[in-house]
């Protein structure tokens, strides 16, 4: 009984030691960092990541610990003028350096992932890594990456933020993922694992994450995101109004006006093909919000090509694009949620509540609406033409979206996967895989399955000496 009493104390000071010296190792946790900056179509987003330095090839254990979003417009702005969009990547760039300690600023990784506002321009890309080259920092090189790449490794964040990654202790993979639903300037993503494998669909891409094959649906609509489509709608009410210099525009408020350049409409890609035959980069065009619910979603419709699907099933989405059946839940991020974020929507919520909210806020006018939300009675229609008759979304199915921007502190955006995969950050093959937890967290579950197995070697001994001792007598 003596001995049995002093082990207790012995376990119980061991628990409380450990117990004090948590914080002071947490303090102490020996850290890595990357650098990945989002160059897209409408902005440049710096983040900064963060894992334990020893767990670098294996860990599950990756968050975002700063975010700066670099002022003005993207990088393809400065088609003319590169040079100019140092200054203000600069200032994000030296906030970075006095968030990473000074000594790691050579081993950290640093990466530029351009997308699709790039991808329409792709030579302003290269005038800009010299900058990068004469930063402290390791710089590992531009990449303008494709549409798929952006939605897969859109829905490789989603996933390992929310933990559906994690390999339970028998050896299966959880059986649900969750789609990814991106919304960016110049073009937007659908991605998910479907009912059933595509192997030899062109939008399918095979990932192996954890040991596990993933099949994922994923298409990325060129033009189709927020800024480049209403670019097309604005085109197209020129092209179809009888005074070519002042246009009625149903999808701004009333009493909103605005004076916008020829350049402005047609110089993108996208609606090059618009352009009219007296076409001046200089010449100004007026518009003027009518606040016209009902007409600013025919004019919206007419964006989507919804004839092409007439011949080819259910699994079609819009220009003729094939798109296999919805299944499970889904997170929508970037502009979905900051239009729903608009309509004081965020979260799961029903269709009818979307409908509402929308047909609401096109109804007010100008000195109704806050400064920054002339445009979002389009961003409501076209994200609901876009969701309900382009991905076939329902009232059934609509609350399996969740509009989401983060998960914790951690943004949800292509950039996390992106950089995971380069820095082989979630390994093909693992026997055990971690949820992401922040360091801290990590230190407390390592100190508790360390006292749990020092508990278990002092009862192996007290069994072994209680059965000496009997041998003796």
């Amino acid at each position: 009984q003596c001995l049995v009493n002093q082990e207790r104390q012995f376990v119980a000071m061991m628990a409380a030691r450990e117990t004090r010296s948590l914080p002071d190792m947490a303090l102490h946790f020996s850290a890595s960092y990357g650098i990945v900056l989002d160059a897209g179509s409408s902005r440049t987003t710096v983040y900064v990541y963060e894992w334990p330095a020893e767990k670098e090839n294996d860990t599950g254990i990756v968050s975002q610990t700063f975010k700066c979003s670099v002022k003005g417009p993207g990088i393809s702005s400065y088609g003319n003028n590169p040079q100019e969009i140092v200054k203000p990547i600069d200032d994000c760039m030296n906030k970075v350096k006095e968030k990473i300690p000074s000594h790691l600023h050579k081993n950290t990784p640093t990466y530029l992932g351009a997308t699709a506002g790039m991808r329409l321009l792709r030579y302003v890309l290269g005038s800009i890594q010299n900058y990068f080259r004469s930063q402290p920092f390791e710089f590992r090189g531009a990449q303008i990456i494709t549409g798929q790449q952006e939605g897969v490794y859109g829905w490789i964040t989603a996933n390992y933020l929310m933990g559906n990654f994690l390999e339970v202790y028998t050896g299966t993979k959880l059986s649900e993922t969750t789609g990814a639903l991106d919304l960016g300037g110049a073009s937007t993503q659908l991605s998910f694992v479907p009912e059933e494998c595509m192997q030899n669909s062109n939008s399918t891409l095979q990932v192996q994450l954890y040991g596990y094959d993933y099949s994922v649906y994923t298409h990325s609509f060129q033009c189709y995101g927020r800024d480049e489509a209403e670019k097309r709608l604005l085109a197209s009410l020129v092209q179809n109004s009888r005074d070519k210099a002042k246009v009625n525009n149903p999808c701004y408020p009333q009493n909103y006006e605005t004076v916008l350049t020829m350049k402005h409409l047609y110089g993108s890609l996208c609606t090059e093909s618009l352009r009219p035959t007296n076409y001046n980069p200089g010449q100004l065009i007026n518009f003027r919000g009518t606040g016209d619910p009902a007409l600013c979603q025919e004019k919206v419709s007419l964006l989507f090509n919804f004839t092409a699907c007439n011949d080819k099933g259910e699994d079609c989405s819009f220009n003729g694009v094939h798109q296999p059946k919805l299944k499970g839940k889904f997170v929508a991020f970037s502009g979905f949620y900051y239009t729903a974020n608009a309509l004081n929507l965020t979260g799961r919520f029903p269709l009818a509540d979307f409908n509402s909210s929308m047909w609401f806020f096109c109804s007010q006018n100008w000195n109704q609406v806050k400064a920054y939300a002339r445009s979002y009675c389009f961003s409501a229609n076209y994200l609901y033409y876009l969701l309900v008759h382009g991905y076939k979304f329902n009232t059934e199915t609509w609350p399996q979206i969740h509009f989401q921007k983060e998960v914790g502190n951690s943004s949800i955006a292509w950039s996390l996967g992106y950089m995971l995969n380069l820095t082989n950050m979630i390994p093909a093959e693992s026997q055990l895989i971690q949820l992401p937890v922040n360091p801290s967290l990590f230190a407390g579950l390592l100190f508790f399955f360390t006292a749990m197995a020092l508990l278990c070697l002092i009862f192996v001994v007290y069994l072994c000496v209680l059965f000496w001792h009997k041998s003796l007598l």
